[in-house]
């Protein structure tokens, strides 16, 4: 994937913390240990930038990270970008960049709907498994946001941004750092525009090279090697999709992808996987995401579809060593 928005997402973690051994520990724990940060291009797995968002959160103990740095993302050097920049207005560029959603990342695809008297920028997951990286979707949103303003040389305000996880004491900060109304909780990630502004003009619309740029967007997406996503990823996104309050069995899961139970219990033992380590390993990293959210234990156990607050407080411990009181 290219690499344009991690190079941005470096960038703001050193203005944001000058100890230069921070920068070095969170890339090391996003597996870029020597990855060169002064590249302007180049690739990255679409994982490693994901793990980027999360960590950089932790170590600056700031949950609205993702979300400042995408305010400030303004030139997106990639095909995607180039398309947006050379379309007619803002719908256009969604519509002409949407388009080429798989040569930005495995998780996403986004579109734009009117719907009545507004419009709905929305993003639908297509690999729910990302969708326990609450940090770097809402990285994403703020990013496609400054990038709207910066085609259309407009500082415009959305009518309201929505997220489908939910944080508690935080959203004051999100409030404060967007300007306008932020809600979590939501039933799909999706930003509501007026529908005046999706028709700004961009200026710098040039026809010619829109149609060549997306002539070499069609060859990209032909000669990309559209892998076939793990067996542990699609296990997560059928799991995360059964979220909140209830996990599947097995046999329900096998189901859903469409395998026999036996046939779903040998795939797994071939790739060396267990169906209760996978579950176990989802449920232990969204309960450390939903207490960064400020989620109250209650609320994560049935999230989390334990039986209650007692049950999810023995399984925390036997994942940390401690329990949830002290890990806060």
């Amino acid at each position: 994937m290219d690499a344009t928005r991690l190079v941005h997402l470096v960038r703001s973690l050193e203005k944001e913390c000058a100890d230069k051994r921070v920068v070095s520990e969170v890339l090391a724990k996003s597996e870029l240990s020597g990855w060169d940060t002064t590249a302007d291009s180049g690739t990255v797995d679409y994982d490693c930038e994901v793990l980027f968002v999360r960590e950089a959160c932790d170590a600056l103990d700031d949950i609205t990270f993702g979300a400042k740095a995408g305010l400030s993302y303004v030139n997106a050097q990639n095909i995607n970008g180039y398309i947006g920049k050379y379309s007619h207005d803002l719908r256009a560029a969604i519509e002409n960049t949407s388009k080429f959603h798989n040569l930005l990342g495995p998780a996403v695809t986004y579109s734009v709907r009117s719907t009545g008297n507004s419009a709905c920028f929305e993003i639908e997951w297509k690999d729910r498994s990302y969708a326990k990286y609450h940090r770097h979707i809402e990285f994403m949103m703020f990013a496609g946001l400054s990038r709207m303003r910066a085609l259309t040389n407009t500082n415009f305000f959305p009518l309201e941004v929505r997220f489908d996880h939910k944080v508690s004491t935080s959203l004051p900060a999100f409030q404060k750092l967007a300007g306008f109304p932020v809600v979590f909780g939501a039933d799909a990630p999706e930003m509501i525009l007026t529908l005046s502004s999706l028709e700004l003009p961009i200026p710098t619309n040039d026809q010619r090279l829109r149609e060549h740029l997306m002539e070499y967007g069609e060859r990209l997406l032909k000669e990309q090697k559209d892998g076939d996503a793990s067996l542990r990823s699609k296990v997560e996104s059928v799991l995360m999709a059964s979220l909140p309050g209830r996990i599947l069995s097995a046999d329900g899961v096998a189901g859903s992808l469409g395998l026999s139970p036996r046939t779903f219990a040998r795939r797994l033992a071939t790739e060396g996987l267990s169906y209760r380590d996978i579950v176990d390993q989802l449920r232990h990293d969204l309960a450390k995401t939903f207490m960064k959210d400020g989620m109250s234990l209650s609320e994560i156990a049935y999230s989390l579809g334990y039986a209650d607050q007692a049950a999810f407080s023995t399984a925390f411990k036997r994942w940390t060593g401690v329990t949830p009181g002290r890990y806060k």
